[in-house]
């Protein structure tokens, strides 16, 4: 990294923006997103094939216009929008605009069908999906001080921290009505502002369909004490320091975006579910094949427990299960998307 130097105090979210997408940003890097962990679409072909699916639901809700939109927010090396076009039924992919927003440069040998963008198209007819992209929108953190008083968090270069001014204006808002913390010191909270932000401005672009996020994530009522800021390098956690080295992520306020949209938007409805909840209206369950299909059937029960075990851990409790998918419907019915919207059992959601 070139911008800023060791000795300079800055907010997390300045620091963040920098260290990640400046000139020699993190995810400017060769390697992709990829390189340094491991995402849904990453364990298994199943999650583009689940999305597919989602993206077909879409289609149907909008009986099935001339030209179907699909929108991969933040999509790394475009893995995930080419194995949703891999997956689409022949007609619905003759149909499907393919597009893959992304800051780094398009990568060598992508499908031509695939438009690169540095920003979401609009006026989306169709899908958008922002898969473990809100985590990665810089923000802002805050700790209380020894008096109380919850202050920004400044951070150097080289990952040390001071607190700074008392938060003040939309900051202090967000704060009080989405992340309250008590008067004690050292608890902290991450300020989801610019995230509530920059999601309403992904939905703004959909004129009908739907739009979908997944994150890590927390409800106002499990926010954890001490934010969940990090980093990761080379598929392990590590502290998370502003040098470019590593990837800086922290988990979502899922229900502040959901509501800043609506209100920004103007849509009604909507809501955020577990991605096992998700996966499982959409087909993906992990159940095991028939034990006799080992004996009639043998290549394809080792297929189908293959498949089985991908399903597992795409849907597994304590891991990618416990993502959050926030569902944010633009101008279509809720019973078209077959139980995403409607008819989930409490206990599966955020």
């Amino acid at each position: 990294m070139t911008d800023g130097t060791a000795g300079e105090w800055r907010g997390w979210r300045e620091a963040a923006e920098a260290a990640l997408y400046g000139p020699e940003g993190f995810y400017r890097r060769p390697e992709g997103p990829a390189g340094h962990f491991r995402t849904s679409v990453h364990a298994s072909p199943l999650f583009a094939e689940a999305v597919a699916r989602l993206l077909c639901r879409v289609d149907e809700a909008l009986e099935r216009p001339a030209a179907l939109d699909f929108v991969d927010m933040a999509a790394g090396r475009g893995e995930l929008v080419t194995g949703v076009l891999a997956a689409l039924p022949a007609d619905v992919a003759a149909r499907t605009r393919a597009y893959a927003v992304e800051i780094a440069g398009r990568p060598p040998g992508l499908d031509d069908r695939i438009e690169w963008l540095p920003t979401p198209p609009r006026g989306i007819t169709g899908l958008l999906f922002a898969n473990e992209w809100l985590d990665n929108v810089p923000v802002e953190v805050a700790e209380v001080d020894p008096a109380g008083v919850a202050r920004r968090v400044l951070v150097r270069r080289d990952g040390t921290e001071r607190l700074g001014e008392p938060l003040a204006g939309a900051e202090a808002r967000w704060l009080a009505r989405w992340w309250p913390l008590p008067a004690e010191e050292g608890l902290r909270a991450e300020i989801g502002l610019p995230r509530d932000e920059a999601w309403a401005d992904a939905v703004a672009s959909v004129r009908q369909g739907l739009a979908v996020a997944v994150d890590y994530a927390h409800a106002a009522d499990t926010r954890p004490p001490f934010g969940t800021l990090t980093g990761f390098r080379a598929g392990r956690e590590t502290a998370p320091v502003p040098d470019g080295s590593c990837d800086l992520t922290a988990h979502v306020a899922l229900d502040a975006a959901l509501e800043t949209a609506r209100e920004a938007c103007a849509v009604p409805g909507g809501r955020v579910l577990t991605q096992r909840a998700a996966l499982r209206a959409l087909e993906i369950n992990g159940a095991r094949p028939p034990l006799a299909l080992a004996t009639t059937q043998p290549a394809a029960y080792v297929r189908a427990l293959a498949s089985a075990g991908e399903a597992a851990e795409l849907t597994a409790p304590g891991g990618l299960g416990d993502f959050g998918w926030l569902l944010q419907p633009v101008g279509i019915g809720h019973a078209s998307l077959g139980g995403l919207l409607v008819d989930v059992p409490d206990h599966e959601e955020q």
